[in-house]
């Protein structure tokens, strides 16, 4: 199932090139009072919540996905995890150029772990990305983003996936420079998800993914989750050991190598296999 969240907070069930309206679905959803749940209901919610959605499908008027406005898949998201050099080709390059490492020594993610980006980050694809602090360097990455779907605390490898609910693509836009990670890859629209929300099922393998792309049509990053450091059962393990895991938390899972600066007026084109496609444009912030 690929669902995609577009226009006015209207929830999609996506089919090829077609989208079906099936937002009434979500009145099967349990009210929420002050204070809030610390979760995405949708996501909570979603196995008993398929059936509503797929019925509803049915009677609903196809629209076509290139016209709609598409936002992020995941409305709530509680905390965003994030895998610093998790790919060794790409600690390689952190390495090698001083713009990316600014005079730091870039540690192995074994030993330097996981960090948060803040939630007011995130963007859909057609919102794109707003450059702040255009005097410096500001890279794409592209990264695998697998979203939480049961509560995970101190979880084992054997139960891991279980807790996935789905996955999308994530770009982890980073302005580069000598403060702390979160810091500068927290900035409003640096975390782009999208174009849809697949669920676990329609991608039985995440550790065989290829992943790739381009900006203003030259390829830049293109890699395959098979080469990850730190696999993402693993990952999990790793964050779930640290803090708990919750519906419709996102972790994103590193990037390949091959990032590179982006400018507005660019235009990023981003793919990963079994989980879409989506286009980025970048905008002075």
């Amino acid at each position: 199932m690929k669902l995609c969240r577009f226009d006015a907070d209207r929830l999609g069930l996506v089919d090829g090139e077609r989208v079906f309206d099936v937002t009434s679905a979500l009145s099967a959803l349990p009210a929420a009072h002050y204070p809030l749940p610390r979760v995405d209901l949708l996501i909570a919610h979603l196995p008993e919540l398929r059936g509503a959605i797929e019925a509803t499908a049915k009677s609903a008027k196809p629209l076509a996905l290139k016209d709609l406005k598409l936002l992020s898949p995941i409305a709530n998201a509680g905390k965003v995890v994030a895998a610093p050099v998790n790919y060794k080709k790409h600690l390689e390059e952190a390495r090698a150029d001083a713009e990316i490492h600014h005079q730091k020594q870039v540690a192995e993610i074994q030993n330097v772990g996981l960090f948060l980006k803040a939630t007011s980050a995130i963007v859909g694809p057609s919102e794109g990305i707003a450059i702040r602090h255009a005097e410096r360097r500001t890279d794409h990455e592209i990264e695998l983003a697998a979203i939480i779907g049961t509560k995970a605390d101190r979880v084992t490898r054997e139960h891991a996936l279980d807790h996935i609910a789905g996955y999308c693509i994530g770009l982890d836009i980073t302005v580069r420079g000598p403060e702390e990670r979160s810091l500068r890859k927290s900035i409003d629209s640096y975390c782009v998800l999208g174009p849809c929300f697949v669920t676990a099922d329609s991608v039985p393998d995440p550790s065989s993914l290829d992943l790739e792309l381009k900006v203003n049509g030259e390829p830049r990053q293109r890699a395959n989750t098979r080469d990850l450091i730190i696999g993402i059962a693993d990952l999990i393990v790793f964050a779930s050991s640290f803090y708990t895991l919750m519906p419709g938390d996102v972790l994103l899972t590193g990037t390949p190598e091959g990032v590179g600066p982006i400018k507005p007026g660019d235009i990023i084109d981003a793919s990963i296999s079994k989980v879409g496609s989506m286009q980025v444009k970048v905008r002075a912030g």
